[in-house]
């Protein structure tokens, strides 16, 4: 029994524009007629993504796919059809990506969508590949915003974070950081689990600051003087536990 459709945008341009035909239509140029030989959505879609077919009239099919893009939205259901064109070149990526950073599909599908859109919008008249460009250029965009993305949003589980590593023979290194109580700043108390062999014979302060906590915990003990913001312990766990 095949799954249903993922509730994205992806699925709702599908289910919304997939039986549309859009006027005028997009024609083949293949050299049977002078004049092309009209296609219906279903199949223009199709030949746009066929290595087997003329790449000089495929670039002549996307290029029409580039003018039908700036129609009216309005007066034309030409620009979401044309997004319609362009899914099986996204969608890939979309699982991708989703899978890959754990994002939620429907916003990566959005920034996809979008990123096509505005590549289209880019396209010029000397594009030798304007598909090709406009396919690539939407999913680097795509990869690069969650690239980005992940350097910049907190991790809920370090501890599932740091397993991702890799292991030793030797066991683990664990650091709990406990803030001072109702401290401004990092609230909850941390546990970080380490490989051994990536901890030993290493300052707790280089700890601290490989995993981002150097502003608040800058020393293993407290002298007494300024005020205590944090404690950290260290100590070993798994094999010779």
């Amino acid at each position: 029994m095949s799954l249903p459709p993922h509730p994205g945008i992806f699925a709702v341009i599908e289910c919304q524009y997939g039986r549309s035909e859009p006027t005028p239509p997009l024609r083949l140029f293949d050299g049977t007629a002078p004049e092309g030989v009209p296609l219906t959505l279903v199949r223009a879609r199709q030949l746009l993504y066929d290595r087997s077919v003329n790449s000089a009239a495929r670039v002549a099919l996307w290029r029409q796919v580039v003018e039908r893009s700036r129609f009216d939205a309005d007066g034309s259901d030409w620009p979401m059809a044309v997004v319609w064109l362009g899914l099986p070149g996204l969608r890939r990526t979309a699982y991708k990506i989703a899978w890959c950073f754990r994002a939620e599909r429907g916003d990566v599908e959005s920034e996809l969508v979008t990123g096509y859109l505005e590549a289209l919008a880019g396209v010029g008249v000397d594009d030798s590949d304007p598909g090709g460009a406009v396919l690539r250029s939407a999913c680097s965009r795509a990869w690069d915003v969650w690239r980005t993305a992940r350097l910049e949003t907190a991790v809920e589980d370090v501890e599932g974070a740091g397993a991702s590593i890799g292991t030793g023979a030797d066991g683990f290194w664990q650091a709990d950081y406990d803030p001072i109580p109702d401290h401004p700043g990092l609230s909850a108390t941390v546990r970080i689990t380490v490989p051994a062999h990536r901890v030993e014979g290493v300052r707790l302060g280089a700890l601290a600051q490989a995993w981002g906590v150097a502003d608040s915990a800058t020393s293993v003990g407290h002298s007494g003087r300024g005020r205590q913001v944090a404690k950290i312990s260290l100590r070993r766990v798994g094999r010779g536990r």
